[in-house]
């Protein structure tokens, strides 16, 4: 980037975070989420650390917070309520270790790990033992007394009071005489458990009224309330995390001690030895995070020696004595450098974009799905455009918003091709559809994903036979569909790149065991239209129903040839969309030319193991996300059905049961927006045998 395009750059990213921060500090609507306020930030950051001469003193990295609005008394903080530099990864949190170590190099540092709450940062100021002040951080230096909100919160005592014996006596001194004449200044976080703010959007519901965004928002806009009643109601929490006023304690995990004593609450934290204690606990909050009654953007970790932590001093407006190591975000920034589109295994042509590369959910992102034409029209993204990402699970991130008021007018239009991209046929969209298709059928992109979906792990399953090696052999035309592969013989591929006689050897033998395969494996394989994993899974299970002899491929034909579409459309959960689909495979030349094809491949079909023992879930729709810990999610899956119950890919309001396992991914989040169950492993475990 040349200095020219890094001041071009960094004026439109301090124009727009400028904007967000108005809104979301002063307004309190904000238009983006706090992870893509900080991925653009956070943008900003690293150009301004590449050409330093470029900072300038308004620049929104020089700051803390937004304007105070005028209809609250302004504050100025006797000290600062700075904010936190971020570290996104354990080699980012080692290099905040590394930096603060040789500026303390005869120190032994030890540290203090806390929650860090997504709430609203406070200061409360008592005088004589009482309430007198509570404000809110504003610009860092002046902020805005909200005390009458404040007081409204019944986890904020009106009173301090030394409640249990404090170990120092020379503290328990202080702090006694403080209270009866003086002041003490605490700080931490004003919050909104989740169920109060589900509470709350249920009532907005029944009245007709637009739903909050989230807790911490919520809880931001409730506390700068003109009307303290609007406060009251809110069912608001507070978490102490400093005492600002020196008492003569020496270290961070003796402030939580005293703020426990005069009567707060706090979030209790750990004391850690070293980083890598640190990181235990942090990996562990993670672990964790969603049987907390509040929401957590991750940890914050501090030098736990007092003295040694105001040596470290303040670099900006973040002191080195602390960091906030934040979990993975669900969203970030980025730029989109093109868009192209891929031609699926259905025809369906997909526009991709292709992104700067931006750090998401630790992962490295470079490009997104557009989903189709429809979508991107709605959303207006261009190439150029600055746009967030979302990223839930695995699965490649989707844009999600572009922000419109960056565009410099440079920016280009996506048109939909007229011609296949690959191979050159006319591009087609069924009435009805929202997606554009290749006409024709034998397409090389259609052939390559099929092929890929055939051998994938939910199909066939060949071990050593991926992407790479089916465009090979596609390049070398020993492969042109799904059968050809077993055809391939040593001889084949052992003059290949990429492979010698023994890694031949390999994966002909591979192959020769992919031919023993679940019925319900080899339909999904087939890659029908509309007919996924459990789709397959279900029709398995009919035709063992049936009792029908199933040994090889001519005896499926057979049994599909016995159906009607009438017939199809009407087995349960199937439908006229599925039914047409299977109907339509069944009676296509080319599919029964390649099914001929796979017959001569001596496939050797079995039918379902498992058998309904109980109907104990009968009728009920179940949802794993995450990872289970006593089974594997396809033993999970052989389980429900085994007892009647049904499973599904996603979450809907007819989803009954979302299981919960570790690090789970948008389907939780989909399910408590939803409302619908959700249970831990422990307690599905539990159902079952009851």
């Amino acid at each position: 980037m040349t200095k020219p395009e890094a001041r071009k750059r960094i004026d439109q990213l301090r124009k727009e975070i400028d904007r967000q921060r108005y809104l979301y500090h002063v307004l309190d609507k904000p238009e983006i989420s706090d992870a893509a306020l900080d991925s653009l930030k956070h943008e900003l950051e690293q150009i301004e650390k590449q050409f330093p001469e470029l900072i300038t003193p308004d620049s929104p990295t020089q700051r803390v917070g937004g304007k105070p609005l005028d209809k609250f008394k302004k504050v100025r903080h006797k000290t600062p309520m700075l904010s936190l530099e971020d570290a996104f990864s354990p080699e980012e949190l080692e290099s905040w270790r590394e930096r603060i170590q040789k500026l303390a190099p005869d120190k032994k540092i030890d540290y203090f790990a806390e929650l860090k709450v997504d709430g609203f940062a406070i200061s409360l100021v008592y005088k004589n033992g009482i309430l007198s002040e509570g404000s809110t951080r504003g610009d860092g230096k002046i902020g805005e007394d909200v005390s009458q909100n404040l007081k409204t919160i019944s986890s904020i005592p009106l009173r301090i009071e030394i409640h249990r014996k404090l170990a120092s006596q020379e503290i328990t001194e202080k702090v006694q005489a403080l209270i009866h004449k003086g002041e003490i200044e605490a700080r931490g976080e004003v919050y909104m458990t989740a169920k109060s703010f589900e509470k709350i959007n249920q009532e907005r519901e029944k009245k007709g009224e637009p739903l909050y965004a989230n807790p911490r928002n919520t809880a931001a806009g409730s506390i700068r309330q003109l009307d303290s009643k609007i406060a009251g109601s809110r069912q608001l929490n507070f978490l102490a995390y400093d005492i600002i006023t020196d008492l003569g304690q020496k270290t961070h995990k003796e402030e939580h001690q005293i703020a426990e004593c005069l009567g707060f609450k706090t979030d209790n934290g750990q004391y850690s030895k070293n980083l890598k204690e640190v990181i235990d606990f942090y990996e562990k909050v993670k672990r964790e995070r969603e049987k907390l009654p509040y929401q957590i953007d991750g940890i914050v970790v501090s030098v736990n020696n007092n003295n040694i932590f105001e040596k470290l001093g303040v670099v900006g407006k973040a002191p080195r004595g602390a960091i906030a190591f934040k979990f993975p975000g669900k969203e970030a920034t980025t730029i989109v450098e093109n868009t192209i589109v891929q031609v699926g295994r259905t025809g369906a042509l997909t526009p991709v974009a292709f992104l700067k590369p931006v750090r998401l959910g630790g992962t490295t992102i470079t490009r997104a799905t557009l989903h189709n034409e429809d979508e991107i029209k709605r959303l207006d993204v261009r190439i150029g455009d600055t746009v967030i990402i979302q990223r839930a699970g695995d699965v490649i991130p989707d844009i999600v918003k572009v922000l419109k008021k960056m565009r410099t007018g440079h920016e280009k239009k996506f048109q939909m091709p007229e011609k296949c991209p690959v191979c050159g046929a006319k591009v087609i969209k069924p009435a009805g559809e929202a997606i554009h298709r290749c006409s024709n059928n034998q397409c090389g992109a259609r052939q390559k994903e099929q092929i890929e979906h055939f051998i994938s792990k939910k199909g066939f399953d060949i071990v050593g036979l991926g992407p790479q090696i089916i465009n090979q052999l596609m390049d070398e035309g020993l492969v042109n569909d799904s059968a050809d592969i077993f055809a391939l013989k040593e001889g084949d591929l052992a003059p290949l790149e990429r492979f010698a006689e023994k890694s031949a050897k390999n994966l002909v033998e591979a192959i020769e065991k992919s031919k023993k395969i679940p019925l319900a494996k080899f339909i999904y394989a087939l890659g029908i239209r509309h007919v996924g994993e459990e789709t397959a899974i279900m029709f398995s299970q009919e035709i063992r129903n049936t009792k029908s002899e199933i040994r090889n491929i001519n005896d499926l034909i057979k049994f599909y040839n016995k159906f009607s579409l009438e017939n199809l459309q009407n087995i349960q959960d199937i439908g006229p969309v599925v039914g047409q689909s299977i109907y339509d495979y069944f009676h296509n030349r080319h599919n029964l030319k390649l099914l001929e094809k796979l017959d001569k491949a001596n496939l050797r079909i079995q039918l379902p193991k498992f058998q309904v023992l109980s109907l104990k879930f009968k009728d009920k729709i179940f949802v794993l996300t995450g990872e289970l810990e006593s089974m594997t999610r396809d033993e999970a899956k052989e389980k429900i059905r085994g007892l009647g119950g049904d499973i599904s890919g996603s979450v809907s309001k007819e989803t009954d049961f979302v299981v919960v396992g570790k690090e789970p991914g948008g389907k939780f989040d989909k399910a408590k927006k939803l409302g619908v169950k959700i249970i831990d492993e422990k307690e599905f475990l539990k159902i079952m045998k009851t």
